[in-house]
């Protein structure tokens, strides 16, 4: 990395952290990105900016809960922009944005979101594999545009919009399927992992009872070896004794 390209870094992250979230920040992304100077550096360099956006983001979205809302919405812009020119889609704070602006629309109408805005983030978040986030989204671009058209009822947009609703309604139950489809595939780990353990569970308390058998088989087999043992002691001891009581009969005799 060149010391140009070095004092550029050091400057932008002078500039976020005295929180001047305007152009000028930008515009030395920008400038740092196509430098020749950082190509075979720039995965880092990128990875290391993004890093640094995402802590200061989350710090700055706390210093603005209670600042206005058009304050809000300018940083979150400025945001936005940062980590697009960095390769970041950054959907969660685009989220953010489009439900604040959501919102504050009822008293503030110039902040109103359209159904594209939030079709195009249904599409997007739909390929990152948000699926409940994609079919919000294409919930509010459907009333969005449901309630743009109650002001437009021209005959020539009627098949425009029945297009725009199809789309809407295509998109959403693919964002559905996707959801079912997966929770079906995390499930169905779910349910052999517990038949596996079942299994082992089941596996393991026949080894135990076949040790318990085997130990009880094995405990009998000897209690039983030495009640014999001990018989057969007895036996010769009582034949012993007989015949010592025979033997001096016959001397006698």
């Amino acid at each position: 990395m060149s010391d140009s390209v070095a004092h550029q870094i050091s400057l932008f992250r002078s500039l976020i952290l005295s929180r001047r979230l305007d152009g000028a920040a930008l515009r030395i992304i920008e400038s740092v990105m196509v430098s020749k100077d950082v190509r075979s550096s720039s995965v880092a360099i990128r990875s290391s900016l993004r890093d640094f956006i995402r802590f200061e983001s989350i710090s700055i979205m706390r210093e603005n809960a209670e600042k206005p809302v058009e304050k809000k919405l300018l940083d979150l812009d400025f945001l936005v922009r940062a980590f697009a020119l960095l390769g970041d889609n950054c959907l969660a704070l685009r989220y953010e944005a489009l439900l604040l602006r959501d919102f504050k629309s009822t008293s503030c109408q110039w902040l109103e979101v359209s159904h594209m805005e939030w079709l195009n983030f249904a599409e997007q978040s739909l390929d990152y594999g948000f699926n409940s986030i994609a079919r919000k989204a294409c919930e509010n671009a459907l009333m969005c545009f449901q309630k743009a058209s109650k002001t437009n009822l021209e005959t020539t947009e009627f098949f425009e919009g029945v297009k725009i609703i199809e789309k809407i309604k295509r998109l959403k139950d693919c964002a559905m399927t996707s959801a079912v489809s997966r929770s079906g595939s995390v499930l169905s780990v779910q349910v052999q992992a517990e038949r596996y353990t079942k299994n082992k569970l089941m596996n393991r308390s026949k080894a135990s009872s076949s040790v318990c058998k085997e130990t009880q088989y094995l405990a009998t087999t000897l209690f039983r070896n030495g009640i014999r043992k001990r018989n057969q002691r007895y036996l010769q001891e009582s034949q012993s004794l007989v015949k010592m009581t025979d033997e001096p009969n016959t001397n006698r005799s």
